[in-house]
């Protein structure tokens, strides 16, 4: 029997209603149902809405006007329909692969708009770049100042730095502990150092980035504090303007019951303290902030859509059987980085008016009991062939999912906006 100690969630339905639109018994997205643009699509599908993610964009963009230029990390979904989205409202694209560099192209970035990150940079990825056009690359290694020097031609570079353990942040820690990442900040001089010995490397920035799924205002702001102290480090040791000063991104959104949005009213009011300190050191005086969200750009536009394929009631609990698991939605599962499993939002999309009275255990097709999506969640009486959503699925969802496991069909993709489909192809 279900456990009558375990708390029902139903977080689904109130964030639907925030998000999106409810006409009757239908959610919609872009102003079409889910129900029609499953009809149309297929299921599973993953959808996304661009409204939404234009909303998201442009409150961020207010808060951060005049002190910091967004950059979208295309990691956290790497469709080109979305990063051109992002690009027609004036962002810039975060890299971490030559394919997303080959993405963000075909998408319309401009080369010296695109950052290149990550800790694994090989040495024909950094030649590509480099011939192709590229912003800054973030150097976060010996080796890769060995391979940037062999390939000998001009390129513009921002140091990533690994802060101390005081500045980590967010639910997934990026830094301030032993880590790929970057370089230690205690070893920093050393790194500046070896730079400044390779003639064809311009130093002109530093990246920082302490943690992920940030919603604690103050812990982002004393980051970023923390990365302007360590900006105006890097200059003064360098003895040398910079011209970036990479904040990273980390900013979160609410996945689970309890959780509360980050406040962006409290990083407004932040705002013109950074700004004065970072005018406050005379190196930094032309230095721009960057900041490169992903998941609070992309994350609340998406939904993951699959019909039921089976209902079935095992030792009183009712199990709802979908046509895809975490072989689409490792995340949702909980088995991309959670510690405890807790719930996503879910809703029936097309019982919208119908309460969400009954605890439900969301399961997927595969062989393993892992490929849990929900557990105890509240939904209406369903059936085989009704449909289900798991919100707040638009960032690290598809590409972040080991969707070869079983074998099982690849979900359908689409962004939708103004009642239009536009289908994505990987």
């Amino acid at each position: 029997m279900a456990d009558p100690a375990v708390k029902m969630t139903r977080h689904g339905y109130p964030l639907a209603t925030e998000l999106f639109e409810v006409r009757g018994d239908d959610l919609h997205v872009g102003e079409l149902s889910v129900r029609e643009i499953v009809s149309q699509m297929g299921s599973p599908a993953y959808i996304y809405d661009g409204a939404v993610m234009r909303r998201a964009y442009r409150r961020l963009a207010a808060v951060l006007d005049g002190f910091a230029a967004i950059y979208y990390s295309a990691k956290a979904n790497p469709a080109r329909s979305v990063i051109r989205l992002f690009i027609e409202e004036g962002a810039g694209v975060e890299i971490a692969s030559i394919g997303e560099y080959h993405a963000a192209i075909a998408a319309g970035a401009k080369p010296e708009r695109i950052l290149f990150a990550g800790p694994g940079k090989r040495h024909a990825e950094l030649a590509a770049v480099i011939d192709g056009g590229i912003g800054e690359i973030h150097i976060e290694g010996h080796d890769e100042i060995a391979r940037l020097r062999a390939i000998g031609r001009p390129v513009r570079a921002s140091l990533r730095i690994n802060p101390v353990p005081a500045v980590q942040v967010g639910a997934m820690r990026m830094g301030g502990k032993a880590t790929a990442f970057g370089f230690d900040e205690e070893d920093l001089d050393a790194a500046i150092a070896a730079v400044l010995a390779v003639p064809n490397i311009e130093l002109v920035g530093i990246h920082v980035y302490g943690g992920t799924q940030i919603l604690d205002a103050a812990a982002l702001i004393e980051s970023w504090r923390h990365a302007v102290t360590l900006a105006a480090r890097v200059a003064r040791t360098s003895g040398r303007p910079l011209a970036t000063i990479d904040l990273g991104g980390g900013l979160g959104i609410p996945y689970y019951d309890g959780d509360r949005p980050l406040d962006l009213d409290a990083v407004a009011a932040a705002i013109p303290d950074l700004t004065a300190l970072i005018r406050s050191e005379p190196l930094l005086a032309g230095a721009r902030a960057i900041v490169e969200p992903g998941r609070f750009l992309v994350g609340t536009a998406g939904l993951y859509v699959s019909e039921i394929n089976a209902v079935k009631t095992s030792r009183g609990v009712r199990f709802l059987v979908l046509e895809g698991g975490m072989n689409h939605h490792l995340a949702a599962s909980g088995n991309l980085g959670q510690v405890i499993k807790r719930n996503y939002p879910v809703v029936a999309p097309a019982h919208m008016a119908a309460g969400p009275d009954l605890p439900a255990t969301v399961v997927g097709p595969l062989c393993t009991p892992l490929d849990t999506l929900a557990r105890d969640t509240g939904l209406p009486a369903l059936a085989a062939g009704d449909l289900v959503a798991v919100l707040q699925s638009g960032a690290y969802g598809l590409t972040a999912s080991p969707g070869h496991f079983l074998s099982h069909p690849a979900p359908a993709e689409a962004l939708v906006e103004n009642g239009r489909i536009e289908r994505i192809a990987r």
